[in-house]
């Protein structure tokens, strides 16, 4: 029998360090073990380490705590230190593609290819027009490495790294897979900071961050109206078609009360909470806790690192 591979998804936030275990069999993915854990007051912020010793031992905690056992780990990069996008560029093979690239990619990214960490796929292999869809990652190298060593002062292993909103990208086609068409919102709303990730047929279309966060309690509607006028202007964007067909909200912050309905009344679309256990098998282990729903849309980012194929080796 084959051995079944198991990967590790995790992601640090402003508030909270959290990780997800998936199975993956023959069946399908199998979330097998989940875990969260608060950060210290300011050890993150915006997405930047500000204390990389807190944050580590914040994880190692994390991990001994709950048993999980697999020290490779994929983590993600998201914010301004990173860019992805779908690019039209001249059919060629993959070898080709890979030498041309980091001179594709210096008409698109706004920092030094020089400092940068670049990867792609080709979306259509095996279309036959004269040119092919690329989905193009670049990321800062000194917040790559900065973010491997941190993992690695917790004593795990980072042997993927991933742009957040592939990752969120991954778990939203697993959980609701008939939604992957038209445009989609994902709107991961965290502490401090709110992304609106725009998906075209399944695609990032492009990431708008503002700095609005989760609404303190007296707060949802003003928060929420912010939040809508981001959406709507990220939708502006689109070129052409129908618009926005669907919100769905993740993140730390997506729970804060009325948010999904003041979202939904404000921008005139059908606004949800996304689940990473939508349709993802949970084993029952993990279906046993009571706090399951609740953190479901929190979870959306590491299970979708977690969802990525195990690295060679695993």
């Amino acid at each position: 029998m084959r051995r079944r591979k198991t990967t590790v998804g995790v992601d640090i936030g402003t508030g909270f360090s959290k990780a997800a275990v998936i199975d993956h069999g023959e069946s399908g993915p199998r979330l097998t073990g989940l875990a969260t854990a608060p950060n210290e007051t300011d050890a993150v912020r915006g997405g930047a380490i500000r204390d990389p010793e807190r944050v580590a031992e914040t994880l190692s905690a994390l991990f001994k705590r709950e048993r999980i056992k697999p020290r490779n780990v994929t983590i993600g990069i998201g914010g301004r230190d990173v860019l992805s996008k779908v690019i039209e560029i001249d059919r060629m093979d993959e070898a080709e593609a890979r030498a041309v690239m980091p001179w594709e990619a210096e008409q698109h990214v706004p920092f030094d290819m020089k400092n940068a960490e670049l990867d792609f796929a080709i979306i259509d292999p095996n279309g036959e027009s004269s040119t092919m869809t690329v989905l193009l990652a670049v990321a800062k190298r000194d917040v790559v490495e900065a973010r491997v060593a941190l993992l690695r002062r917790a004593d795990l292993n980072p042997t993927i790294v991933d742009v957040e909103v592939l990752a969120l990208r991954n778990a939203f086609e697993a959980n609701y897979p008939t939604a992957m068409k038209d445009v989609t919102v994902l709107a991961d709303i965290g502490v401090h900071s709110t992304a609106i990730h725009l998906l075209r047929n399944g695609l990032p279309l492009l990431t708008r961050e503002l700095a609005v966060g989760a609404p303190a309690a007296d707060e949802p509607e003003a928060c929420a109206r912010r939040i809508a006028r981001g959406i709507d202007r990220t939708g502006a964007l689109v070129e052409t078609g129908p618009g926005i067909a669907r919100v769905y909200l993740c993140g730390g912050g997506a729970t804060a009360s009325g948010l999904v309905e003041i979202l939904a009344e404000s921008t005139g679309v059908e606004t949800r909470l996304a689940s990473a256990f939508e349709r993802i098998e949970v084993a029952p282990e993990v279906a046993d806790r009571t706090d399951l729903g609740s953190v479901a849309p929190m979870l959306m980012l590491p299970v979708g690192l977690a969802l990525r194929p195990p690295a060679r080796g695993g």
